[in-house]
């Protein structure tokens, strides 16, 4: 999130991250579409209600009765999906209570990220999110109309300025449209474009070799990574003279490196130390 965070916020902030990778592994486009927009009314909700706010972010407040507050509070209104994140985070730890919702408003637009690319629209989701924002901002007229409080106006408007655009990008920029959270229209989009790259990121697998792979080498990888992730997994090959052998696999925030040079030196670094 591009917001400062503080400390227990920014770790709070990875293991969401976590939950939501756990929750979108596997599901088709439309799942990961309707939890994302579940998140951001969640998001909504919290951001409205600082007595609700407080209640989530209360660490003397045991996680069983937040656990049922939250049930009783969006149970009929999201799936159960969402709202086992919901209570998965309510039991983090935050530096203040403002950090819950723009975390949650994180993983909203990176299930919505996710959506996109099971759809194998990621890239073009993040081009038509740019290209929008230099729309709006560089018009007056747009910045104005989208910044009034006629929701109405502002999605048949939305829809005009994104026509043709993916359906996500025109989910995303509706949302943002009707929630600037204060932000300016720069701010709020680089926030949105921050989120959209955080989830490409978990999506791209950076592959070091000390020769190029065959076809079939890289499609057993791609299958492997892709059965691993729950989802498409973009692959970026580098070739790398110090590579003896093997393989190292750098994804997101694992590394699985299996390369002969590895192992070799962790061997000195085991005999170095047994002396």
């Amino acid at each position: 999130m591009r917001a400062h965070l503080g400390g227990s916020s920014r770790q709070s902030l990875v293991t969401a991250r976590a939950a939501l990778d756990a929750a979108v592994k596997g599901v088709d486009a439309s799942k990961a579409s309707t939890l994302s927009a579940e998140l951001f009314f969640v998001a909504d909700v919290l951001d409205t209600n600082i007595a609700v706010r407080r209640a989530l972010t209360d660490s003397s407040r045991d996680d069983k009765s937040k656990s049922v507050f939250l049930s009783e509070l969006f149970g009929s209104k999201i799936g159960a999906l969402t709202l086992g994140i919901a209570i998965e985070i309510s039991a983090m730890r935050w530096s203040a209570p403002k950090d819950l919702v723009l975390v949650i408003e994180q993983l909203a637009i990176e299930a919505e990220a996710s959506a996109a690319n099971i759809a194998g629209e990621l890239d073009r989701v993040e081009d038509e999110i740019f290209t929008a924002s230099r729309t709006i901002a560089g018009s007056a007229e747009l910045r104005k109309a989208l910044t009034s409080d006629a929701k109405l106006a502002k999605a048949t408007l939305v829809s005009e300025i994104l026509k043709g655009a993916s359906g996500s990008t025109v989910k995303l920029v509706s949302q943002l449209a009707n929630t600037w959270r204060g932000r300016s229209i720069e701010s709020a989009f680089d926030d949105y474009a921050h989120a959209l790259a955080a989830r490409r990121n978990r999506v791209i697998a950076l592959v070091r070799v000390a020769a190029p792979l065959s076809g079939i080498q890289l499609e057993r990888l791609s299958t492997a990574l892709n059965n691993q992730v729950g989802q498409p997994v973009r692959i970026n090959i580098e070739i790398e003279p110090t590579v003896i052998g093997g393989v190292s696999v750098k994804f997101a925030d694992e590394l699985v490196d299996g390369t002969v040079s590895n192992r070799l030196a962790g061997a000195a670094r085991a005999v170095v130390g047994s002396k």
